[in-house]
């Protein structure tokens, strides 16, 4: 959702530097739980809890700047609009890296395809994490190309533009309350 919604209201650019920060987090959580930093995120309720509250935080506090921020007379100039590609890519990043079921979801997943006798320690890990890392920035971009593709369609005018930017800071919202009512 994060992926597509930057897409429809800033355009194939915001999307795939969205897709490069997230898919940049993911590597981080590799490295993590090849390191076996993330299972301190399994062990500790509480830990989890923190970061998982960072992060909806996080996103409401963009979703809220996005909603409120003062519409100006060129529709290029919208708060999205002036965002730097460094700042699209580090929200990115962000919001992947203060996610912790990513973090969860690397230490349940790749231990499966590890054989524990082997030899190679964290690098069978971070290898299983790049293959999926690899395959998931593909799709990604492919979803934050069509959506774009989609969105300049519908969005010719100012409006329409205003209207989706709005709209992604709804959505951001939506993703960090969602994330605030998950249970632990």
């Amino acid at each position: 959702m994060y992926i597509v919604s930057r897409s429809m209201s800033q355009g194939r650019k915001a999307g795939i530097l969205s897709v490069l920060g997230i898919s940049s987090g993911g590597l981080i959580h590799t490295l993590l739980a090849g390191l076996g930093l993330s299972s301190i995120l399994a062990a500790s309720g509480m830990a989890f809890y923190v970061i998982k509250l960072i992060g909806a935080i996080y996103l409401i506090y963009l979703g809220v700047r996005i909603i409120f921020s003062k519409r100006t007379i060129s529709s290029a100039e919208t708060y999205l609009a002036k965002q730097t590609n460094l700042q699209i890519y580090k929200q990115g990043l962000l919001t992947n890296l203060l996610n912790p079921k990513v973090a969860l979801f690397f230490l349940s997943f790749l231990p499966q395809f590890v054989n524990p006798e082997s030899n190679y320690g964290p690098l069978s890990f971070i290898f299983l994490g790049s293959i999926f890392l690899c395959t998931g920035t593909i799709w990604c971009m492919v979803v934050a190309i069509f959506s774009a593709v989609i969105s300049e369609k519908i969005k010719k005018n100012a409006e329409m533009t205003y209207f989706f930017e709005k709209l992604t800071g709804v959505v951001f919202i939506g993703l960090g309350l969602h994330l605030i009512k998950d249970k632990i």
